[in-house]
């Protein structure tokens, strides 16, 4: 047989359960009551420590960002590199600075999602030293708001397509 819940039990509960948000559609549980003989008996008894009392903030629900971008399928990522899956379009940012590649990428891929071209190609290249300022960008880039919801994955492309020096894109279907 279960023993009832002691009042500051209860009091501790409804701190707990103040805090969850109920999932969509359900409403908030209702806390238990606790019967008047019970809350004057547990005011102070000197043996049970004092909780604080905070009423717990309702706090707005966070909007949900869709998840970033991760790597491509592995089937799909070979159907791209062996061009069985066409490359739509190709993009070479040798020569930009940091802004005016990140502007030109997204003109890019609007236009390419636009065209409902599926892959495209990112040249980037490797840098002075083999660490690029804009290779090691991109990634960064393609899970920001604006690109993120056209881009399905990415990978770095085959050795025939510029290997570490350049990424494969597919782009997500354009919405009928």
């Amino acid at each position: 047989m279960k023993r009832p819940l002691r009042p500051e039990e209860l009091r501790l509960w409804s701190l707990v359960a103040g805090t969850v948000r109920p999932a969509p559609g359900k409403a908030h549980p209702r806390p238990p009551e606790v019967p008047p003989e019970a809350r004057a008996a547990s005011k102070d008894d000197g043996k049970t420590p004092a909780i604080a009392k905070t009423e717990p903030t309702p706090k707005s629900a966070p909007r949900r960002e869709p998840a970033p971008p991760h790597s491509i399928e592995p089937g799909r990522r070979r159907r791209i590199s062996r061009e069985r899956d066409p490359i739509g379009r190709r993009l070479d940012l040798h020569g930009y600075d940091q802004d005016q590649a990140q502007r030109a990428l997204a003109y890019f891929l609007e236009d390419a999602a636009a065209d409902g071209v599926r892959a495209v190609l990112v040249i980037t290249g490797k840098g002075a030293q083999g660490d690029g300022v804009l290779r090691r960008r991109l990634p960064d880039w393609l899970s920001e708001a604006p690109i993120r919801p056209l881009v399905a994955g990415f990978s770095h492309a085959d050795r025939h397509h510029g290997g570490e020096g350049a990424y494969y894109i597919a782009l997500k279907r354009r919405p009928r």
